[in-house]
């Protein structure tokens, strides 16, 4: 053989193979842990192991404190609502409270069939699977809202709402027997002794261990909702099990009445030593014992932490912890719970930690949540950050991960770049909530005097930087936001809002504009002519620009890299002149006088339309491309921001773009001119 060639053939073959050994980044396995009504201040790191140092009554809770050291902890995460039906709806879907199609006290409404966590991540190669609380599947007897129909391809957990309060599925001790769904199947009667805390654990450590064995290459979600610490405060039947992971811990048998390895002994019987016989000092010095239902939070809150130091041992010895996205959170702050013959509040323990109050409230405790992040290879450990942020913001952020875009109709915003690093954060997410409930804030010792008792009812939460705006008892869009520095005051003492007149206008404005209303969920300020912003505010002209996207939704567009760009006199466009298969068009309407508004939009394709940060038109998900639809709002005069994304046919390159129009109830419908626009 030529020398020249035998050398070649060397060289070449150790750069080919060189060449085939660099993989495109794997997508991370994601697993989300959500828990019921955990208070901020329930977790060692952020309260409890201060308290200890005190020498207050505390408890202990090293697997998660070690999950928040190796980790991210993210000090300033919002629920989306104070309960628990809503703040899920709105993770699930990465909508806000302003868009949600569930809201305040709406248990076991059906989620929307739209674009959810499970789908989007189900659409781009992920296998997914619910485990635990649901309350989400509807009202009607199909269930038109199961977790299969919402995109997870495996579900074992609670369905309704209101079985999550028992955590003795088949023996029902306080609110009666439960029924436990493996898919479509309820599978309680073979669940002899299982408490719900061991038995979600025992059931995600069994499937990821198969998952890992027979699909390793691809990657899950999974949503691991617990349904602890809420409702009664069951104890375990014993101690948890010696060791952690893959050959210790929690075990699922399979078995017909042992369902797992702790379904045996008495039922709700088992207190955590430490706190068996614990004792605290009262004010005047003296020793007394911890009340049965402190030893039973304090024993189900360490249980809890066993779980997840279980579970995190498990992706070690599989070895895919590197590569594996862990969020822990809470859905709400933390609870009163009466269920047993005593009942517990969370000033016992600080759960509230820091701020005032609890779940229904929109005060800081009600809505802070203890959030821990990891992924070993992509997250440095020992980081705080500060960053206000929601529930809804996840659905982004997991879609970013993974390396694809978010739906356009989302919208939470991906918080990725700040968790890794790797990115400047390009703008901060929307913290808002608006809640309906009949009561009032706790009359705790511990609360400031002007929040005791405080009445609810109508409520409001908006986050402009460091500053806090709440409402309660709103009767009108007018009312005034208390404002607090929610930074340097956590505990929201001293109202600011006499001397922040601006500010107050603003967040006024802004939370009519940031939401649609719902005939569910009615409002005080669901009649309010939307007000426009100012020209300062505005840029003339109705700039566009095209994206080549691999979605199967309309991507949201913002850290998209444009391929071309120009100007508009009207938003009409001819799509077939233009590269790409995405093109956004903004611009600012010149609304000449307060009145209802009619926006039609017909796509060839698929569109999305906001006006300012309203969803207004969804003609994306499920949508039959060259049907017609409509939206009405209410438009103050004056000058308003539009987004319309129109996303291309896969097939047709050629079609004829879209048709939008308006009307009002002072003309009739008609195309837009160059004068309808600032």
């Amino acid at each position: 053989m030529n020398k020249f060639l035998k050398l070649f053939i060397l060289l070449f073959i150790p750069c080919s193979l060189a060449a085939q050994a660099v993989k495109k980044p794997s997508k991370p396995n994601i697993i989300f842990i959500l828990v019921d009504d955990l208070g901020y201040g329930d977790i060692g790191i952020l309260n409890q192991n201060q308290r200890k140092k005190e020498g207050k009554p505390y408890i202990s809770t090293p697997f998660l404190d070690k999950l928040a050291t190796q980790g991210a902890i993210l000090t300033q995460s919002y629920s989306n609502a104070p309960v628990c039906a809503p703040s899920r709806a709105s993770l699930l879907t990465g909508r806000t409270q302003g868009h949600s199609e569930v809201r305040d006290n709406q248990f076991d409404k059906a989620l929307e069939d739209n674009y959810t966590i499970g789908n989007t991540l189900q659409k781009i190669g992920y296998t997914t699977i619910a485990i635990g609380k649901w309350g989400l599947q509807g009202t009607d007897a199909n269930w038109s809202s199961h977790p299969l129909k919402r995109s997870f391809d495996e579900y074992y957990g609670y369905i309704r709402h209101s079985d999550g309060h028992e955590h003795y599925p088949k023996e029902g001790k306080y609110r009666g027997k439960k029924e436990v769904y493996d898919n479509y199947s309820n599978v309680a009667e073979d669940l002899d002794k299982s408490y719900t805390g061991d038995l979600w654990t025992a059931r995600a450590k069994y499937w990821i261990t198969q998952h890992n064995q027979n699909q390793k290459d691809k990657p899950f979600f999974m949503y691991l909702a617990y349904d602890t610490p809420h409702a009664v405060i069951e104890l375990p039947t014993q101690e948890y099990p010696k060791g952690k992971g893959l050959h210790g811990g929690l075990q699922w048998l399979g078995k017909k009445g042992q369902m797992i390895n702790t379904a045996s002994g008495e039922i709700d019987s088992w207190y955590a030593p430490e706190y068996a016989n614990a004792t605290y000092k009262t004010n005047d010095g003296t020793e007394k014992p911890w009340t049965d239902v402190n030893k039973r939070y304090a024993t189900v809150i360490q249980r809890l932490d066993a779980q997840v130091g279980d579970l995190l041992q498990l992706l070690k010895d599989l070895k895919i912890d590197q590569n594996t996205l862990v969020v822990f959170s809470s859905d709400n702050g933390p609870s009163q719970e009466s269920y047993l013959k005593e009942s517990y509040t969370p000033e016992f323990f600080d759960g509230y930690g820091p701020f005032d109050g609890i779940k229904r409230d929109l005060w800081e405790g009600g809505e802070r949540m203890p959030v821990f992040v990891q992924w070993s290879s992509k997250i440095a450990p020992g980081q705080k950050i500060d960053l206000p942020n929601m529930l809804s913001d996840w659905m982004p952020t997991f879609l970013d991960a993974a390396g694809a875009t978010a739906p356009q109709r989302a919208d939470g915003i991906s918080i990725l770049p700040i968790l890794t690093g790797m990115a400047k954060q390009q703008k901060d997410p929307i913290v808002y909530a608006e809640y309906f409930e009949e009561g009032h804030t706790p009359n705790y010792t511990d609360f400031e005097t002007q929040r005791r008792k405080r009445t609810r009812r109508q409520m409001q939460l908006i986050r402009f930087g460091k500053y806090s705006g709440v409402r309660y008892n709103i009767k009108d869009a007018q009312d005034n936001f208390e404002i607090y520095n929610v930074v340097t005051d956590p505990k929201q003492k001293t109202d600011l809002a006499a001397s922040m007149p601006t500010l107050q206008q603003n967040m006024k404005d802004f939370v009519l504009q940031i939401r649609r209303p719902d005939s569910s969920a009615v409002r005080p300020y669901d009649k309010a002519y939307i007000p426009g912003i100012s020209n300062k505010s505005a840029k003339k002209g109705i700039p566009w620009h095209s994206y080549q996207t691999k979605s199967p939704w309309i991507p949201d567009t913002n850290n998209l890299k444009p391929l071309n760009n120009g100007t508009l006199t009207t938003p009409i466009i001819i799509n077939k002149s233009i590269k790409g298969n995405v093109i956004t068009i903004k611009g600012v309407l010149n609304i000449p006088q307060n009145a209802n508004y009619t926006f039609y939009l017909k796509a060839f394709g698929k569109a999305f339309l906001r006006i300012h940060k309203t969803a207004l038109i969804d003609a994306d998900y499920n949508y039959n491309s060259g049907t017609e639809k409509r939206a009405d709002i209410l438009l103050k005069a004056g000058l308003h921001p539009f987004t319309l994304t129109y996303k291309k046919p896969e097939k047709d390159i050629d079609a004829k773009g879209f048709i939008f129009e308006w009307s009002s109830e002072n003309f009739n419908r008609k195309a837009f001119t160059p004068g309808d626009f600032y």
